[in-house]
């Protein structure tokens, strides 16, 4: 992939542009591939070789502590010596400064090599939202820690008897006591409560883990507010610390309940957490001690900085499985013998068996992985730019770009994490019944990406967002801004024969889209338009990548083989892929309430 990537970043997204501003001034394309290299090797050389390892032994608690497999803990440290935790934050920090897009290529190589190791992606979102919304005090003790890698971070949203729903949370936070509001870590309360899900919850990567923690605060008569508005956020340190970040020795009162047992990602420690429930007594009492972040009810508000962060990084994290996938399918197509072609008198037994690659299924099935992971790339990876858009572009670049972001973030995490999916599922089909085995890697990255398609929200949450929210916010705003950039290519494409029949289906299908979102919401009942939502999602996540494709070859040339490559899967993506938008995009403009009016009896 590593080709892949650098024609994305150079010859279609240009970022060695981005040198030219200020915050990126001392890089280079140059020092932009010292990263890329660095980050390459050491997931080839830490990440992969202990990724059956850890999918193997999985992490056990004796009691005391998390035990996991010594190649996890060097793969870690590997990457903690890197920088990569830093890697985007100001140089006084310790951080390279890098364009986002270069951040996450870079980190696209561990996510392909070991995605069940070390959990770093948690790490650097919670520490970015406490540069968001802590205070300095707090960004200067705990986040500028993660970054150094001596504390690692973790997001406790999900409860067992909640799940997704937030609002229904049950967590507490009281005010600690005399001298609460005026703790310089922030003011400082006690949580009681569980914690399901939580990925990295307990371990010994790091010196600390810093859970950061979603609760209700009581109201004068000692009720939780009912709704998200009454969630506000919390630092919670497993152990706590001084105002210079030093451990003091004290364990908080937050206990590993136990581990939970995925059928990937095997090898993160993923936990239920008791906060509060007294096994681990802290200054005389129980309850685990903790430091809100921002104002009381705005818990939401710092956690969706953390929360929009992870989506496109669980999309990038699918997109490199299915990449995994592709190429592990692609290697044994080529040096696997069987059958034989058929001429004018059918086959001939007496020749040779050909590789299976010769059969057109096959070369179907590679190139709908293709389609899917590189489509999914160029997806993640035109995100990450909007980032560095948003961050230092001017301030009308910078407010279209948020803008445009917003509308495809619920597409950047559930696109990939269903169709790189399906290039995993396509690529053990290509190994055929060795797929179904250990002794091939490809059973493994399908039950690792299965797992995508439910972190940061499901299919469901992405699809009511995008069309109970984000399409119909400020009058459309954002499903017009989109058109604008879909248009532009549309109109770079039309002058070239050879991309002309899709630039002008694309046209066609990003009418199709407006037409079904305003059909959706033509009764504005909200139940009648979001009771299909997910096709709806679907739909609008094949025009985006089709969009995607549109670019990609226009930006490739066609005297090269990957640029044939790129021609050919962008053709079949047109031609194979684009036409399931009619069906997904027919319920949605009918209003269909088969789903609707579905009564549970029947079933």
């Amino acid at each position: 992939m590593r080709a892949t990537l650098d024609f994305l970043l150079h010859d279609w997204l240009r970022v060695e542009s981005l040198t030219a501003r200020a915050r990126f001034a001392d890089h280079s394309r140059e020092t932009f591939a010292a990263v890329l290299d660095t980050c390459e090797r050491i997931a080839r050389e830490k990440f992969a070789p202990a990724n059956r390892t850890a999918d193997l032994e999985e992490p056990r608690f004796d009691g005391e502590k998390v035990i996991l497999p010594a190649s996890t803990h060097a793969a870690s440290r590997a990457y903690v010596e890197s920088g990569m935790l830093a890697a985007a934050q100001d140089a006084a920090l310790g951080g390279m400064q890098l364009p986002c897009v270069v951040e996450m290529a870079a980190n696209s190589f561990f996510a392909k090599a070991g995605v069940g190791l070390g959990g770093h992606m948690l790490t650097s979102g919670n520490a970015n939202l406490l540069m968001a919304h802590g205070t300095p005090t707090q960004q200067r003790v705990f986040a500028h820690q993660e970054f150094a890698g001596r504390f690692f971070g973790t997001m406790c949203l999900s409860e067992p008897q909640a799940g997704s729903s937030l609002s229904d949370i049950a967590t507490r936070a009281e005010p600690d006591g005399e001298g609460a509001d005026g703790d310089p870590l922030g003011p400082r309360y006690r949580l009681r409560g569980h914690k399901m899900w939580i990925s990295n919850g307990d371990h010994e990567l790091a010196e600390n883990i810093v859970h950061l923690v979603l609760a209700k605060i009581p109201g004068p008569d000692g009720r939780l507010v009912p709704g998200v508005r009454g969630i506000s956020l919390f630092i919670v340190p497993k152990w706590l610390v001084d105002e210079q970040g030093a451990l003091t020795g004290e364990r908080n009162d937050v206990a590993l309940a136990g581990l939970n047992h995925k059928l990937g990602y095997r090898g993160i420690p993923n936990t239920l957490l008791n906060f509060g429930e007294g096994r681990y007594p802290v200054r005389g009492a129980a309850g685990a001690i903790g430091y809100r972040v921002g104002a009381p009810g705005e818990g939401l508000k710092g956690m969706f900085h953390m929360m929009n962060e992870a989506r496109i990084a669980v999309g990038l994290g699918a997109v490199m499985l299915g990449a995994a996938g592709y190429e592990a399918s692609l290697d044994y197509a080529r040096g696997r013998p069987q059958g034989r072609p058929t001429g004018p008198a059918g086959k001939d037994a007496r020749q040779p068996q050909v590789p299976i690659i010769r059969h057109a299924d096959v070369r179907r099935m590679l190139l709908a992985q293709k389609s899917y992971v590189e489509g999914g790339l160029a997806l993640a990876l035109y995100c990450a730019r909007l980032v560095d858009e948003q961050h230092t572009g001017d301030a009308q670049a910078a407010k279209d770009a948020a803008l445009l972001l917003e509308m495809l973030t619920p597409v950047a995490k559930s696109w990939p994490s269903e169709w790189c999916l399906e290039a995993n599922s396509l690529a053990i089909q290509v190994h055929g019944g060795y797929g179904y085995t250990r002794d091939y890697p490809v059973e493994q990255h399908w039950r690792d990406n299965r797992l995508n398609m439910i972190h940061e929200g499901t299919h469901g949450i992405q699809a009511l967002d995008l069309l109970g929210r984000k399409v119909t916010m400020d009058g459309g705003a954002g499903l017009m801004a989109l058109a604008r950039a879909v248009n532009a290519t549309i109109e770079r494409a039309l002058p070239d024969a050879r991309l002309q029949p899709f630039a002008s289906r694309l046209a066609q299908a990003l009418q199709q889209l407006g037409a079904a979102t305003k059909a959706a919401w033509a009764t504005g009942v909200p139940e009648e338009a979001l009771a299909n939502a997910v096709p709806y999602l679907q739909a609008f996540g094949h025009v985006v990548i089709a969009w995607m494709w549109l670019e990609v070859a226009l930006a490739s040339d066609r005297d090269s083989d990957a640029g044939q490559g790129r021609h050919a899967a962008c053709r079949f993506f047109f031609r194979h892929e684009l036409p399931r938008i009619d069906a997904w995009l027919a319920v949605v403009r009918d209003r269909d309430d088969t789903c609707l009016t579905m009564q549970e009896e029947w079933f």
